[in-house]
């Protein structure tokens, strides 16, 4: 929650000046780094990053950093979420599912680059701040992803898991690709899926700082 000092102060940014460190953002984070895509590149410059973090974080919600939104969760850095969806190269024909919709910002950015878009968010904390909720919405566990709506050409995991579970696979279409954030000893890596004898083979295809999920812990084991 923010302080009231905190609020008005953010309260004193300009629009314009969210505009300029848009801009910002997509010329010294994404550019720089190889995310040269007009249509995603036009997508992140038409959704207000500030409209989807609290009051006190939106003079920051453009750095190159996660940004905290509480009880574990974090929104990813815009290079982060920008690599993700590079990755996943959507098209205006893909029926997408985007799992850990957090308050919204990728859902906005991604909707408009694919045919239609369910997004999943187990905090109803997270999704009752969505500025905007673009795609529709389901409350659920994440690690089940959203059966009802498969099979989907594309599944986003916005976020790295140490395990994927095998409901995902049931869910993509057979020539469909899975994009996620994957970490093993504590390093996080952009990973692409595809189905290959009913489960998915993820493939790391890029090192990047993401935030882990909790909720796809991979399974404890016993130890003597």
């Amino acid at each position: 929650m923010a302080t009231a000092a905190a609020a008005s102060a953010a309260t004193t940014v300009s629009g314009g000046e969210y505009a300029r460190a848009r801009r910002a953002m997509i010329d010294s984070q994404l550019r720089v780094s190889g995310i040269n895509d007009p249509a995603i590149l036009a997508a992140f410059a038409a959704v207000p990053r500030e409209d989807y973090v609290a009051a006190d974080q939106r003079a920051t919600a453009y750095v190159d950093r996660a940004l905290p939104l509480g009880e574990g969760r974090a929104l990813s850095a815009p290079l982060s979420q920008a690599r993700l969806i590079l990755e996943a190269a959507p098209k205006q024909t893909d029926k997408v599912l985007l799992v850990a919709g957090g308050t919204g910002y990728l859902a906005a950015v991604l909707a408009p680059l694919v045919a239609s878009l369910d997004v999943v968010e187990d905090d109803a904390r997270l999704s009752g701040n969505a500025a905007a909720k673009a795609g529709s919405w389901h409350k659920g566990d994440l690690t089940a992803g959203y059966k009802k709506g498969g099979p989907y050409d594309l599944i986003v995991i916005d976020g790295a898991v140490e395990a994927l579970p095998k409901a995902f696979a049931a869910q993509l279409a057979p020539d469909g690709r899975l994009v996620t954030g994957t970490v093993e000893r504590g390093v996080t890596r952009v990973a692409v899926g595809r189905l290959s004898d009913k489960a998915i083979a993820l493939q790391p295809v890029h090192d990047i700082a993401m935030p882990v999920l909790a909720s796809f812990a991979a399974p404890k084991e016993w130890s003597f």
